[in-house]
């Protein structure tokens, strides 16, 4: 931390803590005493460049009722927007110093912010209400000495916080603009045109083994920062969480695994994974930290891959929720059947493009699907169905089939060889009539983990099943009954 002299006054100037060492600390229900934007509201977090003789240094606003106003147990719309001043700030900056927000504000004790831009989600603990926290200004006042301490090229800074619902409305739209804008900056430019990528590791306090690969053909899991924004920051401040990552030499140009990326994923995650491969959904993928904006996940029943983004409140066809599947995906690691991205991937010519790109794709929300339609293949759009085309797999499978979906193609070569596995698997089973494995109904891509049911000892054995297991069998050898 850099506060210097300031450390020393915080007892007395706000009513909390603030350290590094609550980040990552989480306010559940049970503990909430008002919840802020996040899934079931809206809000969003927004920065802004601006001249030094438009900002009052330190200056707070706000447009709707304060902390001191709230019920305990309510849920408000949210907003919380910063302009910022100095001889270094740019617009590039933007994006960088929004994403920050999230570090810093977490360094508050009993206030849980997660996500970024429109997805942001707070939360403020029962017991900092207790400890005397009464108003919004005390945690602007809080992030803003953060913001100039942490980062020097900010001379001057501001903030207006919003809780009324009308007005977070209209000035979200505002900056789901501002969004779109930051995010059209790079479809020109694409991974082979540098020799350098951005990491970011600001997620590492809810995931300690992440680390985000931004490059020109990938924006970061959040959504919020690309290539270019991770250039600026880099520039700014070195030692900062967005850095730079010299792409190496190629390994896997279609997989997007470059040796520069591996060498700095190994170190940054302890050794946890040794290969990432930028853009492959099944071969050592990306990791996922929990920021994510959308997540990837694999239907074995029609081989195909579903994206279910955090505004959809419904089931998808496998029948898991958003937050179930997001449970399961992020933390950091190589989940393989699950993936984490930002929207803006979908936009990219080289969205999962080892494992067929939009031919993959088979299932997506409404709402996520009106957002990147002009981006989906003209010959695909209405053939990747939403939750009013199919609600369960067969459905899914009916909907696929009628409207011969690309996957389908891969259903018939699956079925031409399961037809050559009969003969194989029953010469096994006469030699091993104690043991059977009942056969996937679609081959599971490579590195897939299996969910066998497997019986030992006949018709009356013991039935073990295992779940989201992984299992290697280094040698299975087969003895025959002894007479």
């Amino acid at each position: 931390m850099k506060y210097g002299d300031q450390e020393e006054n915080m007892a007395n100037e706000f009513p909390f803590e603030i350290s590094p060492m609550f980040e990552g600390e989480r306010v559940r229900k049970d503990d909430m005493f008002v919840e802020l934007a996040g899934p079931k509201s809206r809000g969003f977090e927004l920065v802004r460049a601006a001249g030094s003789d438009e900002i009052k240094d330190g200056k707070f606003s706000l447009i709707g009722p304060d902390i001191s106003e709230m019920q305990e147990g309510s849920r408000h719309p949210f907003a919380m927007i910063y302009r910022i001043a100095g001889k270094l700030v740019e617009p590039d900056l933007e994006a960088i110093v929004e994403r920050r927000n999230h570090d810093f504000q977490n360094y508050i004790q009993g206030y849980m912010h997660l996500n970024q831009r429109y997805d942001v989600w707070v939360r403020i603990n029962k017991d900092a209400i207790k400890k005397g926290l009464k108003s919004f200004e005390q945690i602007a006042k809080a992030t803003m000495m953060l913001f100039r301490n942490e980062l020097p090229f900010i001379e001057k800074i501001e903030a207006t916080y919003i809780t009324n619902p009308e007005e977070v409305e209209k000035q979200r739209a505002e900056a789901i603009k501002i969004y779109e804008t930051r995010d059209a900056r790079t479809r020109g430019l694409h991974d082979e045109d540098v020799d350098v990528f951005y990491g970011c590791t600001l997620c590492q306090s809810f995931a300690p083994t992440n680390v985000c690969v931004v490059t020109p053909d990938r924006i970061s899991l959040c959504g919020a920062i690309n290539w270019f924004d991770g250039r600026a920051a880099a520039k700014v401040d070195p030692e900062g969480p967005q850095f730079a990552i010299p792409k190496g030499e190629i390994i896997d140009k279609e997989g997007g695994e470059y040796s520069g990326v591996n060498e700095k994923a190994v170190a940054l995650s302890g050794g946890e994974y040794s290969r990432i491969k930028i853009h492959s959904f099944f071969d050592y993928p990306h990791t996922s930290c929990g920021c994510f904006e959308v997540v990837g996940f694999y239907i074995p029943e029609v081989d195909g891959i579903g994206w279910v983004d955090r505004d959809y409140a419904g089931t998808a066809p496998n029948g898991l929720a958003f937050s179930t599947m997001a449970g399961q995906t992020g933390g950091g690691k190589q989940i393989i059947g699950f993936l984490g991205v930002g929207v803006n991937y979908f936009r990219s010519p080289k969205f999962i493009q080892p494992d067929g790109g939009w031919n993959r794709v088979v299932w997506m929300p409404k709402n996520l699907k009106e957002k990147i339609k002009a981006d989906i293949p003209p010959e695909l759009a209405d053939k990747v169905p939403t939750e009013d085309d199919a609600s369960d797999l067969k459905t899914l499978r009916d909907f696929l089939e009628k409207k011969q979906h690309p996957v389908t193609q891969r259903w018939t070569k699956e079925e031409t060889a399961a037809e050559a596995a009969p003969e194989e698997a029953g010469s096994l089973a006469a030699s091993a009539p104690g043991w059977s494995v009942p056969a996937p109904t679609m081959s599971m891509p490579p590195g897939m983990p299996a969910m066998p049911q497997m019986q030992f000892g006949g018709s009356e054995g013991v039935k073990i099943t295992f779940k989201n297991a992984k299992i290697t069998i280094d040698r299975i050898v087969l003895k025959g009954k002894e007479k």
